[in-house]
């Protein structure tokens, strides 16, 4: 064993770095349930106006997410950063958070999704999870990531569209969202009024033999499926360090070292996911419409503190997985820094990040809103932090990101299933271009 070997075994010895990952960690996935479930997740079949798939926000060609600061979903034409205002549609606003990279979420580890952790494993609750619908949560979820479908498709900026657009939105603002004619039954119907999908429903699970049986919660167990088989990653140049087969060149080695010493990253960044699941302010700026009722006018994002209610919560995001982080900007609860460098940077010293922040630093497609609103709030934001700031020289930035690029796995560049040319819906799929 080489002597860089014999360090990295020390390190891993003395609990600096995470254990490699091994199919243990993740659910087992079956494969004819991932097929239905791809088909599915780039069909615009579960959309309210039938014009937005999950794989209009989440595409691989963008890191699974969709290049943009804060996305447009019902309203917009075109995908990634082309995507643009339709004139006919116009959206009412930007989608408050950015789209979140979908990497590794059939991991067993992933009990708690979302930026603010709405939704999570919980097994005191119905179905086994505590959700934002506790009295309208329904049974036959396989998993939280199962259940995290259910929010996208009820959400009038994501996908549902809006008021008097079409029966999924009308459901919506009814708030019927259970039951026979509820938001979800009119998908699942839809769905089921598809033959090819019929059939595949009945091929796959033994508990559907009529299209009528196939439910929502079916829906997004497939979907779940081919999330958690597309989107494994634990074949990048970090994880061989892990299992003692390679070191890494400089600087990602001085970046690694750094990593999970003077830089403090791995304080937060733990595990072999390298996040730690909780919830910390460290000062994002907030741009965009923020997390508002309908009846408010403000444009805040006060994060984990609108699901606990705790002030100790108040602007702090749940850490994110560092998986493929080179490949999925925009960063921050609000998708503020376009740019990974200038975005790292400023997490090492936050306040002074957020005072000197400038937003053009995002990406954000043309649309009348005042973006800026949330900035106001900054005294308050930063307030909330109590990170200590490090002492980063510009070299040692520099070996940081080298460190972050050995977390790109080549798989998560090369689908295993990929795109689908034609869906069963036969509506149109999203294409980069």
């Amino acid at each position: 064993m080489s002597m860089a070997m014999v360090m990295i075994a020390a390190a891993a010895s003395a609990g600096e770095l995470p254990a490699p990952l091994t199919d243990a960690d993740f659910a087992p996935v079956d494969a004819a349930e991932a097929r239905l479930g791809q088909l599915l997740f780039y069909d615009p079949i579960l959309s309210g106006n039938r014009n937005v798939s999950c794989g209009t926000c989440h595409h691989p060609a963008f890191g699974t997410g969709d290049g943009l600061s804060l996305g447009m979903g019902d309203g917009g034409i075109g995908l990634g950063p082309q995507r643009v205002a339709d004139p006919a549609n116009m959206p009412e606003q930007r989608i408050p958070r950015n789209s979140p990279a979908l990497f590794n979420l059939g991991a067993h580890e992933f009990t708690v999704l979302f930026h603010d952790g709405r939704i999570e494993v919980d097994p005191d609750r119905p179905g086994g999870l505590r959700t934002p619908l506790d009295a309208d949560m329904v049974t036959g979820f396989a998993s939280l990531l199962s259940a995290q479908t259910m929010f996208p498709v009820l959400s009038p900026d994501e996908m549902a569209g809006h008021y008097s657009e079409n029966d999924v939105a009308q459901a919506v603002r009814r708030g019927v969202i259970t039951g026979q004619g509820g938001a979800w039954d009119i998908i699942a119907r839809r769905v089921g009024d598809v033959p090819a999908y019929a059939g595949s429903f009945t091929a796959v699970y033994d508990h559907i033999d009529a299209p009528d049986q196939i439910t929502f919660a079916d829906i997004s167990n497939a979907i779940a499926a081919f999330m958690a088989f597309e989107w494994r990653s634990d074949t990048a140049p970090f994880d061989a360090v892990l299992r003692g087969e390679a070191t890494l060149p400089e600087p990602a080695a001085t970046g690694m070292t750094l990593f999970y010493g003077d830089a403090g990253c791995a304080s937060c960044h733990s595990g072999p996911f390298l996040t730690d699941h909780a919830f910390h302010a460290m000062a994002a700026p907030q741009i965009g419409p923020g997390k508002a009722a309908r009846f408010e006018s403000h444009a805040l994002d006060e994060g984990r503190f609108r699901v606990t209610g705790d002030p100790a919560d108040l602007y702090a995001f749940r850490t994110p997985s560092l998986r493929n982080i080179a490949l999925t900007a925009p960063y921050g609860h609000a998708g503020a820094h376009a740019d990974l460098r200038s975005f790292v940077a400023a997490h090492l010293d936050p306040i002074n990040g957020l005072q000197n922040y400038d937003l053009s630093a995002a990406v954000l497609p043309d649309l009348p809103v005042d973006d800026a609103r949330g900035l106001a709030d900054a005294e308050a934001i930063a307030a909330a932090v109590t990170y200590e700031v490090r002492d980063i020289s510009e070299a040692d930035l520099t070996a940081l990101l080298a460190f972050l690029d050995t977390l790109t796995d080549p798989a998560a560049t090369q689908d295993r299933l990929g795109v689908p040319t034609t869906v069963p819906s036969g509506l149109s799929v999203d294409t980069p271009g």
